[in-house]
């Protein structure tokens, strides 16, 4: 479904874009004073990124209207208090045999000391042994189950 954005008589735009097909309807054809526009979607901020405004901009590149977005890096004290947002997270978790995790500023979140096998199974975190064990299947009894975790096999839990 193509887009058109309307432009003044100075070609910048007016309003938001709109669809071809409401524009016929409301026209009889696209006007001339309606141009192309391509939708870009929000991009996704790296880890220590931010958008510098929640909306996007209409810019015209190479002839064509569009989307334009504005990533900008975090500053040293928002990293800081990101960085401290997940620690805090973490900290107040209750989150049993995890103290081999450590936290790596990289990708700002915990790490397991060996990585998960990717393998395609389901795996769980044993950090009485300090590997990762593979998750057994859930009953499909229709009961409630939680992990027991030191023996790695569903446990029914009952009111």
């Amino acid at each position: 479904m193509n887009l058109y954005i309307e432009t003044d008589s100075n070609e910048n735009p007016i309003n938001h874009p709109a669809f071809e097909d409401n524009l016929i309807q409301a026209f009889g054809s696209i006007p001339d004073h309606w141009e192309i526009f391509t939708r870009v979607e929000r991009p996704t901020p790296s880890v220590y990124q931010v958008l510098a405004s929640p909306n996007s901009t209409y810019q015209k590149i190479n002839g064509v209207w569009t989307d334009v977005w504005q990533l900008r890096d975090m500053t040293d004290a928002e990293k800081s208090a990101k960085q401290q947002a997940v620690k805090d997270a973490w900290n107040s978790e209750p989150r049993p045999n995890l103290t081999a995790w450590t936290f790596d500023e990289a990708t700002c979140s915990y790490q397991p000391p060996i990585p998960m096998p990717t393998d395609g199974k389901n795996y769980f975190w044993d950090g009485t042994t300090n590997t990762w064990q593979v998750r057994p299947p859930y009953p499909t009894d229709g009961k409630k189950y939680k992990l027991d975790r030191p023996t790695a096999t569903w446990v029914e839990v009952t009111s």
